[in-house]
């Protein structure tokens, strides 16, 4: 099961090695992405899911299915990224739109614009972990409205200041990792979803969970870790004691995994 299976790679690829089609599921909130795994695996068996991946695990739970092997993909997609339209780029001018799953009501606009102070700074902070979050909040409220991702990234850079001048990463990367897991619930759909994800696998089976910021990560290790404790009745053997990052070679063709981490398990 690849509960963030985007446009197939990871599914591709396993499925090249279990040559088993009929027995795999993929879920996907994202429209386009469905869309294209649907021409994708189109005849081969493969059983398509558009929802959110908790949703999905929470529908399968019903059930007495069992898997060998689940995988999520945290996180914001390449595609998501280029694709100015879909509001996630702070390089590229869009709407504020953020959502995964374009059904959904809640849109980063509706948050920039209309959220308070106190619940713009808390957002900045939890999600954001943005040092400078009060000062972001203040300034995005004072120059409301804010109408698209150029406009509110340069708000951002200049609430920075010559921190922003000094710093490697985009002035507006934390504030926009915020917006966009407060817009697509993402640490609560992880927090709920992990014990699902353990209680489908089949014996022996495993999950694996790719993160790509210290929020997501310090979930699935904590509870990785606490499933797979010293104690007689743990129900997970750890199979990464330290998450799996990617190689210098994986990096210089594919440079935005560079902060993603695996972290796997199997079940006893």
């Amino acid at each position: 099961m690849d509960l963030t299976a985007g446009y197939g790679g990871h599914a591709q690829a396993i499925l090249s090695i279990t040559k088993a089609p009929g027995e795999t599921v993929l879920v996907d909130r994202d429209e386009q992405a469905v869309t294209a795994l649907n021409k994708r695996f189109a005849g081969s068996g493969v059983r398509i899911m558009h929802q959110d991946f908790l949703s999905a695990l929470q529908d399968i739970q019903s059930s007495d299915k069992k898997f060998d092997m689940i995988l999520a993909d945290l996180g914001v997609s390449s595609p998501h990224l280029e694709d100015a339209e879909r509001g996630f780029s702070f390089n590229l001018p869009g709407p504020l739109d953020m959502r995964m799953d374009v059904r959904q009501e809640m849109q980063a606009e509706q948050l920039v614009n209309h959220a308070s102070e106190a619940e713009l700074t808390e957002i900045l902070t939890h999600y954001g972990e943005e040092p400078k979050a009060r000062t972001i909040a203040h300034n995005i409220i004072s120059n409301r409205p804010v109408n698209d991702t150029e406009a509110l990234a340069n708000i951002i850079a200049k609430s920075l200041g010559w921190r922003a001048r000094k710093s490697k990463t985009h002035p507006a990367t934390k504030s926009f990792q915020a917006l966009r897991i407060a817009v697509n619930d993402e640490l609560f759909q992880i927090s709920q979803a992990l014990p699902i994800m353990c209680d489908l696998l089949a014996p022996g089976g495993r999950m694996a969970v790719i993160s790509f910021h210290s929020l997501e990560d310090r979930l699935v290790k904590l509870f990785l870790s606490d499933k797979a404790g010293d104690r007689y009745d743990s129900e997970l053997q750890l199979i990464t004691k330290k998450p799996l990052t990617a190689s210098h070679n994986e990096l210089v063709s594919n440079p935005r995994a560079r902060s993603a981490k695996l972290r796997a398990a199997a079940k006893k």
